[in-house]
């Protein structure tokens, strides 16, 4: 695999703003490991089933196409926790990927999950490990977050070994913890340097 400019896709969904600033924790730790991060977000869907979003979006980060997703060197999938599960624009994008996962464009690339939750026990763990799933089909290599980043054992809201996370509070007022944050920008390094190794495997033996 080749690519005359390569970079990790952060790709997010984010209702209050605190995913988002999980992504780009991630996207720094991604820039830091000397990779180029590219943030991607998906649009809203809406109870109208005809009503369509237009292609670019009014402010904010650009939506996510195929080709962001095909041509990445690795992926880190966030979204915030609806019912223990990803937010319905997310589980939507993934639904139209058919073509990506046909032609492999993601088998042997890296990928990790993040999440955000209004609660402490509000489906985090169940949450990073189904959007696993769908990258898991696409034959990408999961990667989560290991007990030898501190940040790990101190946290008292978000961060898992899954992924990383956030407790955003009832309100979602609750600003990104220290330990939060640590926690994506080791995501976005560990991810980054994988990534560049994996780039360099020879899978055809």
């Amino acid at each position: 695999m080749s690519q005359a400019n390569p970079y990790i896709l952060v790709l997010y969904y984010s209702n209050h703003g605190t995913t988002k600033t999980l992504a780009y924790a991630i996207a720094q730790g991604i820039e830091e490991a000397g990779m180029t991060a590219r943030i991607r977000t998906v649009p809203t869907v809406a109870p109208e089933t005809t009503a369509s979003k237009p292609a670019i979006p009014d402010e904010g980060d650009l939506y996510c196409t195929m080709d962001d997703l095909k041509e990445c060197m690795g992926l880190a999938l966030g979204s915030p926790t609806h019912f223990g599960n990803m937010a319905a624009p997310m589980k939507y994008f993934w639904d139209n990927t058919v073509t990506v996962w046909l032609a492999g464009n993601l088998q042997n690339k890296p990928a990790s999950v993040f999440t955000a939750t209004g609660s402490m026990h509000g489906g985090q763990e169940t949450t990073l490990l189904t959007m696993m799933l769908p990258l898991i089909h696409h034959g990408m290599m999961i990667m989560g977050v290991p007990y030898a980043e501190p940040a790990l054992n101190r946290t008292h809201r978000g961060g898992t070994p899954y992924g990383a996370g956030h407790v955003s509070g009832a309100l979602h007022d609750q600003p990104v913890s220290d330990d939060e944050r640590e926690l994506g920008i080791a995501q976005g390094r560990r991810l980054a340097i994988s990534a560049t190794a994996l780039a360099q495997a020879n899978w055809n033996r």
